[in-house]
C-alpha cells in the first residue's frame, strides 16, 4: 500500500488547548508562538528591549502571541522571583459613619508616593486598633512589601509581636513604635501658635474642644493651649477644655450641650476645635442658635483638610499629604534594604511644620458681652 503524502505545513499557530473562560497562561503563549515556554519567558521578560537568549524574530513573535491571546504575566509568580509584590499596605482605624477627610488626605499622599515609584497601594482597615495585635502579623503574610501606619495606637509590648520581616512607618504614632520610623507633626506646639494668635486678637475667653483623652495628640494640643494662656498672663476659664469625638456630630453635640450648661452666661470669644470636623460642627451649632462667625464668635480648627478649604476656615495646617507622600519614601527605602540585606535606615522621627491658615471664621474679638440664650 504506497505512504500517504506528507502533509503541507500549515501556517496557522498551533491549536491552544486552554478551556473558554481560563486566563492565558505563559504555555499558551509559547504554544502559539511556536517556541518553548523559556524562550517564551526570556522574551517577554526582556521586552521590546530584547533578551540576549533569544532573536529579535523570535521575541516579536512571542510578544505577538502574547498581544493576541491577551496575556498578563501572574503577578504571584513575579513576586516569588523577584521577592517583590511592588504593593504596600496602608493601614487606618476607620470609625463612624462620616468621611474621615484626615485619612483621605494622607492617603492622597500615600497613593501620589506609590504610584510615582510603581507602586500598588492597598488599603487595610481597623474597626479599632486594639485589633491590631491580631491583624498586623496576619497582613504581613507576603501580600504586600510593607505597611504604612497611619495614627498607630498600640500597646507597650508591641516590639515583641510586630513582626520584623515586614518594615513598616507610621504616621502621628502616639508613641515610639521600636522599629518603625514615624512621620508627624508637633501637636502641643501647633495648638500654642493657635492659641497665641487668638489671644493676640484680643480673644480671652477661649473655648477649646479637644478630641478624645485616648488619643496623645489631643492631650498634646491641650497642653500647648494651656502654655499659650500660662505665657500671655490669662488664666484659661472655668470649663473652657472640653474633649469630643474627632467628628463633625462630636464637635456639634459637644458645642450644644456647653451651650446648654452655660445659659445666661458668657458666650465664649473663640472656640479652638481640636480639628477640622470638630471645629465644623461647632460652627453648625452655633449658627443654628442665631449667632454669626466670626462677628459673635471666632472658629478655629486643624489639619486644614478639604472641608476647612472649602469653607475657608481659619485652621492650623498639617502637610497631611506630604506626610504620606514622605512615608512611602520611607517605607521603600527600608523594603529596599531588606531586599538587599543591607542595614536598615535609622527609625527616626521627622517632625514637620505647621503654619496658621487664616480664614473667615477668625475675627478680632469682639467690643460687647454676648451671653449664650
Amino acid at each position: 500500500m504506497p505512504a500517504s503524502p506528507p502533509k503541507p505545513p500549515s501556517d496557522a499557530p498551533p491549536r491552544s488547548t486552554r478551556r473558554r473562560g481560563d486566563a492565558p497562561t505563559l504555555a499558551d503563549v509559547a504554544r502559539a508562538a511556536g517556541v518553548s515556554d523559556m524562550a517564551a519567558s526570556s522574551a517577554l521578560n526582556g521586552g521590546r528591549r530584547g533578551s540576549a537568549r533569544v532573536s529579535a524574530e523570535t521575541r516579536e513573535r512571542v510578544l505577538a502571541a502574547a498581544e493576541r491571546l491577551q496575556y498578563r504575566p501572574n503577578a504571584t509568580a513575579r513576586a516569588l522571583a523577584s521577592q517583590r509584590t511592588n504593593a504596600i499596605g496602608f493601614v487606618a482605624n476607620f470609625q463612624g459613619d462620616e468621611p474621615n477627610l484626615y485619612v483621605l488626605e494622607v492617603f492622597s499622599g500615600v497613593i501620589q508616593g506609590a504610584t510615582a515609584a510603581g507602586q500598588t497601594p492597598v488599603v487595610f482597615t481597623l474597626s479599632d486598633w486594639q485589633e491590631a495585635r491580631v491583624r498586623l502579623p496576619a497582613l504581613c503574610d507576603g501580600r504586600v512589601d510593607g505597611l504604612v501606619l497611619l495614627g498607630p495606637r498600640l500597646p507597650p509590648d508591641s516590639a515583641a509581636w510586630l513582626p520584623q520581616h515586614t518594615p513598616m512607618v507610621s504616621v502621628h504614632a502616639d508613641h515610639p513604635l521600636a522599629g518603625v520610623a514615624n512621620l508627624e507633626t508637633d501637636d502641643e506646639a501647633g495648638a500654642h501658635d493657635m492659641v497665641r494668635e487668638l489671644l493676640a486678637r484680643g480673644h480671652r475667653r477661649i473655648l477649646h474642644i479637644g478630641g478624645p483623652q485616648a488619643y496623645a495628640g489631643a492631650n498634646r494640643r491641650v497642653d500647648g493651649y494651656l502654655r499659650a494662656h500660662a505665657e500671655a498672663g490669662v488664666k484659661p476659664a472655668a470649663g473652657h477644655v472640653i474633649r469630643a469625638p474627632l467628628s463633625i456630630e462630636g464637635g456639634r453635640e459637644a458645642m450644644q450641650a456647653w451651650l446648654e450648661r452655660h445659659r445666661g452666661r458668657q458666650l465664649p470669644d473663640a472656640v479652638f476645635g481640636g480639628n477640622d470636623a470638630i471645629a465644623f460642627g461647632c460652627i453648625e451649632a452655633l449658627r443654628a442658635r442665631g449667632l454669626r462667625i466670626p462677628e459673635d464668635v471666632s472658629v478655629v480648627g486643624y489639619d486644614h483638610t478639604l472641608m476647612a478649604r472649602s469653607v475657608q476656615m481659619a485652621t492650623m495646617r498639617q502637610p497631611l499629604h506630604e506626610m504620606g507622600r514622605r512615608a512611602v519614601e520611607l517605607l521603600l527605602a527600608r523594603i529596599e534594604a531588606i531586599r538587599q540585606q543591607a542595614p536598615l535606615p535609622d527609625a527616626a522621627n521627622l517632625v514637620l511644620p505647621t503654619a496658621i491658615v487664616p480664614g473667615v471664621t477668625l475675627g478680632p474679638a469682639r467690643s460687647a458681652r454676648v451671653l449664650v440664650t
